[in-house]
């Protein structure tokens, strides 16, 4: 593999280097402050294992000194590199929940890094296995000079990419937090991301694909949360204007926009696809590993999640987790997750055990 480094906020690899600043001269070059989260970006080829040898750009965030044990975090699909506020990038981070001072990812502990998913740009419009995403990380820690990192912290599709990190990779993981994602896609959540992408194919044929792409976030919404959720949450149908209008379609809409408004509609394509592209031998994974499952999760069923700690061939600690929020419970349920982060990060797993949470 060959690499190209460029930084967008000027960070720096290791804590002695030093940044050119945009706009100056190597003469005027400064040192950073290795505490600061910064930005940066790494070209390199990737053998891609439906698209052959591919040129991508690998766009990074690390939160935290890198002298500090590095743990890289993944979300579902539609998360990025942004994983927690900061001082240098002070908007909404997708996991502020757990990511700062005095939280369980706290960057006084630890160096937070996360990138973008290969394809999340839109431009690479090609099938991407979950394999691929782990084999980018891998590039991406060489360009960074990472031997090794302390945990890999995944969610949803993350946490699917992490155990493919571990099974090709696992020299260098410590420890792999698997959080309502395993080793194959359930054929009924195959189910619902395949009408997803025609509901996107559709929008396209009538030559409007926001719309399309609205329509296919509306339905993942159904799929990550529960009924009991919007039992609780919304009111019965009424007549709006001479036509029934339910209680759940404000929310919808309002996620629906939102979604289409930052996501190309290629990127949605393909990484979904590739959530269907899952497929791993969990015995090849060798490492420690605390998977998290949720009851009420459509997407990941418990079931699957007790099948996966049933058969990883390294130590392994399975969290059951009671939530109205379903899948999305990674993001709701911040005690419960903190918890048990503070337990993968702090300790070690011994033995293979099932905690109820």
């Amino acid at each position: 593999m060959s690499f190209q480094t460029h930084t967008d906020r000027h960070p720096v690899a290791r804590a002695e280097s030093h940044v050119l600043f945009e706009g100056e001269s190597a003469a005027s070059s400064v040192s950073i402050d290795a505490g600061r989260a910064v930005r940066g970006q790494v070209r390199t080829t990737l053998g891609l294992r439906y698209a052959g040898l591919r040129e991508v750009c690998l766009r990074y965030e690390r939160i935290g000194d890198p002298s500090l044990p590095v743990v890289f975090v993944a979300g579902g699909i539609s998360a990025d590199r942004h994983v927690g506020a900061s001082d240098a990038h002070a908007d909404a981070g997708w996991w502020d929940a757990q990511v700062g001072a005095g939280r369980a990812l706290d960057p006084q502990r630890y160096c937070i890094l996360a990138f973008d998913w290969v394809g999340s740009d839109g431009e690479l419009d090609v099938a991407l296995d979950p394999a691929d995403q782990a084999d980018a990380i891998a590039a991406l820690l060489d360009a960074l000079r990472i031997e090794h990192l302390h945990a890999f912290i995944g969610c949803s599709y993350g946490a699917m990419v992490g155990l493919q990190f571990a099974a090709a990779h696992g020299a260098r993981l410590g420890h792999l937090v698997a959080i309502s994602g395993v080793h194959r896609a359930h054929p009924y959540a195959s189910a619902w991301r395949a009408l997803q992408r025609r509901a996107v194919a559709l929008g396209a044929l009538q030559c409007d694909d926001t719309h399309g792409l609205e329509l296919a976030r509306q339905l993942a919404i159904l799929s990550y949360r529960t009924p009991e959720e919007f039992d609780a949450r919304f009111d019965a149908a009424g007549v709006v204007d001479g036509r029934v209008r339910v209680g759940a379609e404000d929310y919808l809409d309002h996620c629906g926009g939102k979604y289409a408004s930052r996501t190309p509609t290629a990127a949605f394509v393909r990484l979904s696809e590739s959530i269907d592209l899952q497929a791993l031998q969990p015995e090849s994974v060798r490492v420690p590993v605390t998977v998290v499952a949720v009851n009420g999760d459509r997407v990941v069923p418990v079931a699957d999640s007790r099948e996966l700690a049933g058969r990883l061939g390294g130590e392994t600690r399975l969290h059951v987790l009671e939530s109205i929020f379903g899948h999305d419970a990674f993001l709701k349920e911040r005690d419960a997750i903190a918890a048990i982060l503070a337990d993968a990060l702090y300790t070690r797993v011994s033995g293979d055990a099932e905690v109820a949470a």
